[in-house]
């Protein structure tokens, strides 16, 4: 289903017409160009590509200028950018399906340089938003999994430690999938049946009933749900 790329500005407070307290998400999308369009009949599928932000680029050497020093955008995706009629190529592309709606519905029609922005949304419907949960690093397993530990009194020396992980004899090794200490968020979480509180066009802003994963600035994929 289409969608819009945004990015996460933290969470506020709206309230309803019975005056009950809601907790936002507030996403920031600003209009995104189509950099890419493909076609069912040519690859089996139909999706639309989009931009969002921006990148630097690098200037123009024919006066002599120096490129001052950073990571300037590739050629090649100054001319992807460019096919779309884009200045400069965006910093973030993600593709959406458009063919992956339940039942038979119109498979939605896009050109090369259109703008999808937040207004294809309305207030009351449910979406899907992806985002990157945040990173904690190495973490062992009563942050990463909740487990309980052992006791603090009557000479226990194992309180955050996990236990017996395996077997004896049989099978003698430890099985696939044991929860075990490790590396902890920074993982692609997709949150589904979001309902769309406000839809506010003139500032690009969408504010989400609840959570989504990611911290602040971090980019979402905000996604109709069918």
């Amino acid at each position: 289903m289409i969608g819009v790329i945004g990015r996460k500005l933290g969470m506020t407070q709206l309230f309803n017409e019975l005056g009950q307290q809601i907790p936002c998400t507030v996403v920031e999308a600003t209009p995104n160009p189509v950099t890419k369009v493909t076609k069912k009949e040519t690859a089996g599928y139909a999706s639309v590509e989009l931009g969002f932000g921006a990148q630097r680029i690098a200037r123009d050497n024919s006066k002599g200028e120096r490129t001052p020093k950073g990571r300037r955008a590739p050629k090649g995706e100054v001319g992807h950018a460019a096919k779309a009629g884009l200045d400069v190529p965006p910093s973030i592309l993600r593709s959406f399906r458009l063919d992956d709606a339940p039942g038979k519905q119109e498979i939605p029609s896009y050109n090369v340089g259109d703008k999808i922005s937040v207004d294809i949304f309305t207030a009351g419907e449910k979406v899907k938003v992806t985002g990157t949960s945040k990173g904690r690093g190495f973490q062992g397993v009563v942050k990463r999994y909740g487990f309980h530990g052992g006791p603090n009194t009557h000479g226990n020396t194992k309180h955050r430690k996990p236990g017996s992980i395996g077997a004896g004899t049989n099978p003698s090794r430890v099985i696939k999938g044991k929860k075990m200490p490790g590396h902890y968020g920074a993982a692609q979480h997709t949150e589904i049946g979001l309902r769309v509180e406000k839809v506010d066009t003139e500032r690009n802003l969408i504010y989400l009933r609840g959570s989504v994963a990611g911290p602040i600035n971090g980019i979402v994929l905000v996604r109709k749900q069918g």
